[in-house]
């Protein structure tokens, strides 16, 4: 039966297509770029892939932890400093359809002093219930107690400040406010001695380092704000839609409250990160794109070196759409090994990626992710699988793109014209 009869991708294709993949020692060249654009791909698709899982993960722990910390919206008075009646909006904020909760604090900046250090702090009054509800303080990292938090004059401070200023649960620290009580000589400084009975860990430096919880009564007392409350953080059910709660909110509010949401507060810093990320894919994108020609080149050679074995599968019967399609899969078949070969080393990586880390900082006796730097005390990393589908598809598109024109190229090759010389 001749070649040309034979249906499309049948098995004597396929077996040509195998057999030029593995290249004998006189083609020991082409094996060589074969070998490396192999190696381009897998490296190419894998880097991607780690990239954007990090990336990802980066992006999730922040977010995690910048509203476990600030709430997905707050509420601040649009007629005073204070709220003065917050018991009464934090239930018509509730009532608002997909808003989990409405905690009412009081903020405000003080210096912490010990004899070790002397450091600005955060200070944050919550109630003890409130407090007990955010998933970033209260849990296994907890050290000390919040049982009867409102009831005394403790406080709760994050692991990082108190290891500035050596102290921990059972210790006092001293703070000390700038708006304390009037006097016929000005304002004097606050200066009150408050025990710590629990230190928290958030993950996140900027709020482990300087960050303190008080008592809500105790911290309207503190910072003189009399019977209200500075802001009413606010939890809903979907952060990203956020935009969507303003309006309900602002109805149940009736103007009295102002609202600013996660998005504007942090619209720098996300979008600083999102531009990062999109650039990033860009540029390693450029790996796997370099990958590709070099499967043009190899090929490319590979269809001069086979000329003359080309010219006898034409005498023979294959029709130019069988030659097209042997060397189409020769190059595909590098491709799609590469692609795959790279999917699996990019997933390993990321499953193991703190290990890896830790293990390279071992070794080279270095800090590879400063918590200090990039805020969070582990390395994330977390796959997206639309993300990742569409970077093994875009590197199988440019892997089978790249083998058109020099699959193409053997199609045309005249028989007589490579056999001339032979």
């Amino acid at each position: 039966m001749a070649a040309g009869s034979t249906r499309a991708f049948s098995a004597w294709e396929q077996m040509i297509a195998l057999r030029y993949l593995r290249a004998r020692r006189r083609e020991g060249f082409i094996s060589v770029i074969a070998g490396f654009s192999f190696l381009g791909i897998v490296l190419g698709v894998a880097t991607l892939i780690i990239v954007m899982a990090v990336m990802n993960g980066f992006r999730a722990e922040l977010l995690s932890k910048v509203l476990g910390f600030n709430g997905h919206a707050t509420a601040y008075s649009s007629i005073g400093v204070t709220i003065p009646d917050y018991d009464q909006r934090v239930r018509e904020i509730l009532a608002v359809p997909g808003v989990k909760n409405a905690l009412p604090i009081v903020e405000g900046q003080v210096m912490a002093s010990t004899t070790r250090a002397n450091t600005g702090v955060l200070v944050r009054g919550i109630r003890e219930a409130d407090l007990k509800s955010l998933p970033s303080i209260a849990n296994d990292k907890l050290k000390g107690s919040l049982e009867g938090f409102d009831a005394g004059q403790g406080i709760a401070i994050g692991y990082r400040l108190a290891f500035k200023h050596g102290v921990g649960v059972g210790d006092s620290l001293l703070l000390i406010s700038p708006d304390g009580p009037t006097t016929i000589l000005g304002t004097t400084p606050l200066l009150r001695s408050y025990p710590i009975v629990a230190v928290f860990e958030i993950g996140m430096s900027e709020y482990d380092a300087n960050v303190a919880y008080m008592p809500l009564a105790e911290a309207q007392e503190y910072f003189q704000s009399e019977d209200g409350v500075s802001a009413i953080e606010i939890m809903v059910d979907r952060p990203d839609d956020i935009d969507a709660y303003l309006k309900p909110l602002n109805d149940a509010a009736r103007g009295r409250l102002q609202f600013v949401t996660w998005k504007r507060t942090n619209e720098t810093f996300f979008n600083a990160l999102e531009v990062e990320r999109n650039v990033m894919f860009l540029i390693l994108t450029l790996i796997i794109l370099v990958a590709a020609l070099n499967i043009v080149s190899g090929l490319i050679m590979l269809v001069k070196d086979k000329g003359r074995d080309i010219a006898i599968l034409r005498t023979m019967g294959a029709t130019s759409g069988a030659v097209l399609r042997i060397f189409f899969m020769t190059g595909a078949a590098i491709g799609s090994l590469g692609t795959l070969a790279g999917l699996l080393l990019g997933v390993v990586v990321c499953g193991n990626i703190e290990e890896i880390r830790q293990f390279l900082s071992a070794l080279t006796r270095r800090e590879l992710f400063s918590p200090e730097l990039y805020y969070l005390s582990r390395l994330p990393a977390e796959m997206d699988l639309q993300q990742t589908a569409a970077i093994v598809a875009m590197a199988l598109a440019l892997s089978f793109l790249a083998t058109l024109y020099p699959a193409w190229r053997a199609a045309r090759l005249d028989p007589v014209e490579a056999l001339r010389y032979e």
